[in-house]
Protein backbone atom coordinates (compact mmCIF):
# COMPACT_ATOMS: atom_id res chain seq x y z
CA UNK A 1 0.00 0.00 0.00
CA UNK A 2 1.74 3.60 -1.20
CA UNK A 3 2.09 5.53 1.59
CA UNK A 4 1.01 8.83 1.75
CA UNK A 5 2.68 11.91 3.15
CA UNK A 6 1.73 15.99 2.93
CA UNK A 7 2.72 19.55 3.74
CA UNK A 8 0.32 21.23 5.75
CA UNK A 9 0.25 24.97 5.90
CA UNK A 10 -1.47 28.43 5.11
CA UNK A 11 -0.71 29.70 2.46
CA UNK A 12 0.76 26.03 0.75
CA UNK A 13 -0.21 26.04 -3.27
CA UNK A 14 2.71 28.11 -3.60
CA UNK A 15 5.04 24.99 -1.66
CA UNK A 16 7.77 23.30 -3.44
CA UNK A 17 7.69 20.35 -1.45
CA UNK A 18 5.28 18.09 -3.33
CA UNK A 19 7.98 18.28 -6.01
CA UNK A 20 10.98 17.87 -4.39
CA UNK A 21 9.78 14.65 -2.31
CA UNK A 22 8.50 13.15 -5.73
CA UNK A 23 11.83 13.48 -6.85
CA UNK A 24 13.35 12.29 -3.99
CA UNK A 25 10.75 9.50 -4.10
CA UNK A 26 11.65 8.31 -7.86
CA UNK A 27 15.77 8.88 -7.29
CA UNK A 28 15.37 6.26 -4.43
CA UNK A 29 12.37 4.22 -5.41
CA UNK A 30 10.41 4.41 -2.80
CA UNK A 31 6.53 4.14 -2.43
CA UNK A 32 4.97 6.89 -1.84
CA UNK A 33 2.97 9.97 -2.58
CA UNK A 34 3.20 13.79 -0.91
CA UNK A 35 0.71 16.53 -1.44
CA UNK A 36 0.23 19.81 -0.21
CA UNK A 37 -2.85 20.54 2.17
CA UNK A 38 -4.22 23.54 3.05
CA UNK A 39 -5.20 24.18 6.65
CA UNK A 40 -8.11 26.71 8.27
CA UNK A 41 -5.99 29.41 10.63
CA UNK A 42 -8.11 27.55 13.33
CA UNK A 43 -8.10 24.02 12.30
CA UNK A 44 -4.47 22.80 12.41
CA UNK A 45 -4.80 20.14 14.92
CA UNK A 46 -8.20 18.72 13.57
CA UNK A 47 -6.78 18.89 9.54
CA UNK A 48 -3.57 16.86 10.90
CA UNK A 49 -5.75 14.01 12.66
CA UNK A 50 -8.08 13.47 9.59
CA UNK A 51 -4.62 13.22 7.28
CA UNK A 52 -3.46 10.33 9.57
CA UNK A 53 -7.09 8.65 10.33
CA UNK A 54 -6.92 8.99 6.27
CA UNK A 55 -3.60 6.83 6.34
CA UNK A 56 -0.95 9.24 6.80
CA UNK A 57 2.69 8.43 8.02
CA UNK A 58 4.01 11.63 8.08
CA UNK A 59 3.56 15.89 7.73
CA UNK A 60 6.16 18.94 6.89
CA UNK A 61 4.72 21.64 8.19
CA UNK A 62 5.30 25.71 7.14
CA UNK A 63 3.64 28.66 8.42
CA UNK A 64 1.77 29.80 10.39
CA UNK A 65 2.11 26.26 12.07
CA UNK A 66 5.30 25.27 13.37
CA UNK A 67 4.36 26.62 17.30
CA UNK A 68 1.25 24.63 16.88
CA UNK A 69 3.09 21.36 15.85
CA UNK A 70 5.26 21.88 18.35
CA UNK A 71 2.39 21.61 20.87
CA UNK A 72 0.58 19.06 19.25
CA UNK A 73 3.61 16.33 18.97
CA UNK A 74 3.05 13.65 21.91
CA UNK A 75 7.56 13.58 21.64
CA UNK A 76 10.02 16.12 20.40
CA UNK A 77 13.67 15.81 18.99
CA UNK A 78 15.97 17.96 21.48
CA UNK A 79 16.44 20.31 18.30
CA UNK A 80 12.69 20.73 18.36
CA UNK A 81 12.77 21.40 22.11
CA UNK A 82 15.25 23.86 21.49
CA UNK A 83 13.31 25.74 18.99
CA UNK A 84 10.03 25.75 19.93
CA UNK A 85 9.06 24.77 16.60
CA UNK A 86 8.19 21.60 14.55
CA UNK A 87 8.62 21.46 10.38
CA UNK A 88 8.46 17.39 10.66
CA UNK A 89 6.15 15.31 11.89
CA UNK A 90 6.38 10.91 12.13
CA UNK A 91 3.20 9.24 13.10
CA UNK A 92 2.99 5.93 14.33
CA UNK A 93 1.09 3.87 16.62
CA UNK A 94 3.01 5.36 19.81
CA UNK A 95 2.14 8.85 18.60
CA UNK A 96 2.89 12.17 16.85
CA UNK A 97 6.58 12.80 16.97
CA UNK A 98 7.72 16.37 15.96
CA UNK A 99 11.69 17.41 14.76
CA UNK A 100 12.76 20.44 13.56
CA UNK A 101 15.19 19.85 10.16
CA UNK A 102 15.33 23.67 9.50
CA UNK A 103 18.86 23.78 11.48
CA UNK A 104 20.13 20.51 9.71
CA UNK A 105 19.16 22.04 6.20
CA UNK A 106 21.35 25.22 6.80
CA UNK A 107 24.16 23.63 8.02
CA UNK A 108 24.36 21.11 5.27
CA UNK A 109 23.29 23.51 2.91
CA UNK A 110 26.42 25.51 3.67
CA UNK A 111 29.26 22.76 4.28
CA UNK A 112 27.97 19.77 1.66
CA UNK A 113 27.09 22.18 -1.08
CA UNK A 114 28.26 25.39 -0.72
CA UNK A 115 31.93 24.10 1.01
CA UNK A 116 31.85 26.69 3.63
CA UNK A 117 32.63 24.54 6.90
CA UNK A 118 31.37 26.44 9.95
CA UNK A 119 34.24 25.10 12.31
CA UNK A 120 36.28 28.32 13.63
CA UNK A 121 34.42 31.06 11.82
CA UNK A 122 32.55 33.94 12.86
CA UNK A 123 29.05 34.06 12.29
CA UNK A 124 26.83 36.73 12.79
CA UNK A 125 23.29 35.79 12.71
CA UNK A 126 20.48 37.90 11.55
CA UNK A 127 17.26 37.75 13.44
CA UNK A 128 15.58 36.64 16.94
CA UNK A 129 12.46 35.11 15.64
CA UNK A 130 11.28 31.42 14.72
CA UNK A 131 13.54 31.05 11.92
CA UNK A 132 16.49 32.21 14.00
CA UNK A 133 15.98 30.08 16.88
CA UNK A 134 15.25 26.99 14.60
CA UNK A 135 19.07 26.79 13.36
CA UNK A 136 20.84 27.83 16.49
CA UNK A 137 21.31 24.35 18.09
CA UNK A 138 22.84 22.90 14.71
CA UNK A 139 25.07 25.81 14.12
CA UNK A 140 26.53 25.61 17.58
CA UNK A 141 27.43 22.42 16.97
CA UNK A 142 29.44 22.91 14.37
CA UNK A 143 31.96 24.66 16.82
CA UNK A 144 32.03 28.46 15.41
CA UNK A 145 34.57 30.80 17.12
CA UNK A 146 31.77 33.45 17.28
CA UNK A 147 28.36 33.84 16.97
CA UNK A 148 26.60 36.95 17.53
CA UNK A 149 23.25 38.14 17.25
CA UNK A 150 21.52 40.89 16.06
CA UNK A 151 17.92 41.78 15.75
CA UNK A 152 16.01 45.51 15.46
CA UNK A 153 14.93 44.77 19.12
CA UNK A 154 18.59 44.42 20.99
CA UNK A 155 16.13 42.47 24.10
CA UNK A 156 14.40 39.60 21.80
CA UNK A 157 18.06 39.26 20.32
CA UNK A 158 19.42 38.87 24.15
CA UNK A 159 16.73 36.86 25.31
CA UNK A 160 17.63 33.94 22.38
CA UNK A 161 21.24 34.46 23.87
CA UNK A 162 20.40 33.58 27.03
CA UNK A 163 18.28 30.25 25.89
CA UNK A 164 21.35 28.78 24.01
CA UNK A 165 24.22 30.17 25.87
CA UNK A 166 24.22 26.63 27.80
CA UNK A 167 24.51 24.78 24.38
CA UNK A 168 27.80 27.03 22.76
CA UNK A 169 30.53 24.81 24.30
CA UNK A 170 33.53 26.65 23.46
CA UNK A 171 31.67 29.35 20.83
CA UNK A 172 31.74 32.79 22.60
CA UNK A 173 28.24 34.31 22.03
CA UNK A 174 27.28 37.97 22.30
CA UNK A 175 23.83 39.58 21.27
CA UNK A 176 22.45 43.40 20.80
CA UNK A 177 20.86 45.53 17.92
CA UNK A 178 21.97 46.52 14.46
CA UNK A 179 23.63 49.52 15.39
CA UNK A 180 26.19 47.68 17.93
CA UNK A 181 27.78 45.66 14.51
CA UNK A 182 29.77 48.97 14.05
CA UNK A 183 33.59 48.40 13.26
CA UNK A 184 33.07 44.33 13.61
CA UNK A 185 33.74 41.90 10.81
CA UNK A 186 32.18 38.42 10.04
CA UNK A 187 33.38 35.55 8.36
CA UNK A 188 29.78 34.57 7.60
CA UNK A 189 26.50 36.78 8.00
CA UNK A 190 23.14 34.72 8.04
CA UNK A 191 19.62 36.58 7.04
CA UNK A 192 17.23 35.26 8.73
CA UNK A 193 14.64 38.32 9.63
CA UNK A 194 11.43 38.74 7.27
CA UNK A 195 12.76 41.72 5.63
CA UNK A 196 13.48 39.99 2.18
CA UNK A 197 9.97 39.16 2.14
CA UNK A 198 8.71 42.60 1.90
CA UNK A 199 11.66 43.33 -0.21
CA UNK A 200 13.74 45.37 2.73
CA UNK A 201 17.21 44.60 3.93
CA UNK A 202 18.42 45.30 7.68
CA UNK A 203 19.87 48.20 8.60
CA UNK A 204 23.11 47.51 8.90
CA UNK A 205 26.45 49.27 9.29
CA UNK A 206 29.30 48.88 6.39
CA UNK A 207 32.68 47.08 6.63
CA UNK A 208 30.94 43.82 7.85
CA UNK A 209 32.47 41.24 5.53
CA UNK A 210 35.27 39.63 6.13
CA UNK A 211 37.66 38.87 2.79
CA UNK A 212 36.45 35.63 1.66
CA UNK A 213 32.95 35.95 3.37
CA UNK A 214 29.80 34.25 2.60
CA UNK A 215 26.29 36.38 2.76
CA UNK A 216 23.41 34.09 3.06
CA UNK A 217 19.76 34.48 2.95
CA UNK A 218 16.66 32.14 3.99
CA UNK A 219 14.93 33.58 1.37
CA UNK A 220 15.07 31.60 -1.81
CA UNK A 221 14.38 32.67 -5.74
CA UNK A 222 16.22 35.58 -6.04
CA UNK A 223 18.92 38.30 -5.33
CA UNK A 224 16.99 39.94 -2.07
CA UNK A 225 18.16 43.45 -1.49
CA UNK A 226 19.86 41.95 1.77
CA UNK A 227 22.25 40.15 -0.93
CA UNK A 228 22.74 43.40 -3.06
CA UNK A 229 23.63 45.33 -0.01
CA UNK A 230 26.02 42.56 0.68
CA UNK A 231 27.68 42.71 -2.61
CA UNK A 232 28.01 46.12 -2.39
CA UNK A 233 29.60 45.82 0.88
CA UNK A 234 32.33 43.29 0.02
CA UNK A 235 30.88 39.95 0.54
CA UNK A 236 32.85 37.59 -1.48
CA UNK A 237 30.18 35.07 -2.21
CA UNK A 238 26.44 35.33 -1.77
CA UNK A 239 23.64 32.58 -1.35
CA UNK A 240 19.99 31.80 -1.30
CA UNK A 241 17.62 29.92 0.55
CA UNK A 242 16.98 27.19 -1.80
CA UNK A 243 19.41 24.55 -1.33
CA UNK A 244 18.61 25.16 2.89
CA UNK A 245 14.72 23.96 1.54
CA UNK A 246 16.15 21.07 -0.13
CA UNK A 247 18.58 19.98 2.21
CA UNK A 248 15.73 20.33 5.46
CA UNK A 249 13.50 18.45 2.88
CA UNK A 250 16.06 15.72 2.51
CA UNK A 251 16.34 15.30 6.43
CA UNK A 252 13.05 15.19 6.29
CA UNK A 253 12.62 12.12 4.11
CA UNK A 254 15.45 10.67 5.70
CA UNK A 255 13.53 10.63 9.16
CA UNK A 256 10.12 8.85 7.38
CA UNK A 257 12.05 6.53 5.02
CA UNK A 258 15.49 5.72 6.70
CA UNK A 259 16.83 6.21 3.38
CA UNK A 260 18.70 9.89 2.53
CA UNK A 261 18.22 10.95 -0.89
CA UNK A 262 20.56 12.95 -3.37
CA UNK A 263 19.68 16.26 -3.47
CA UNK A 264 21.89 17.52 -5.96
CA UNK A 265 19.50 16.24 -9.19
CA UNK A 266 16.54 18.68 -7.00
CA UNK A 267 18.57 21.58 -6.84
CA UNK A 268 20.00 21.25 -10.23
CA UNK A 269 16.24 20.97 -11.55
CA UNK A 270 14.92 24.07 -9.13
CA UNK A 271 17.65 26.34 -10.75
CA UNK A 272 17.01 25.71 -14.08
CA UNK A 273 20.49 24.22 -14.67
Amino acid sequence: MTDRYAVIGNPVAHSKSPMIHAVFAGLTLQDMTYEAILAPPDGFAATVRAFISAGGRGMNVTVPFKREACALADTRSPRAEAAKAVNTLIFSPAGIHGDNTDGLGLVADLTRNLGFQLAGKRILLLGAGGAARGVMLPLLAERPAALTLANRTADKARQLLAEFSPHAGGCTMDAGGFEGLAGRQFDLVINATAASLTDEAPPLPGGLYAPGSLAYDMVYGRETPFLTAARTQGAARLADGLGMLVEQAAESFFLWRGVRPPTAPVLAQLRGK
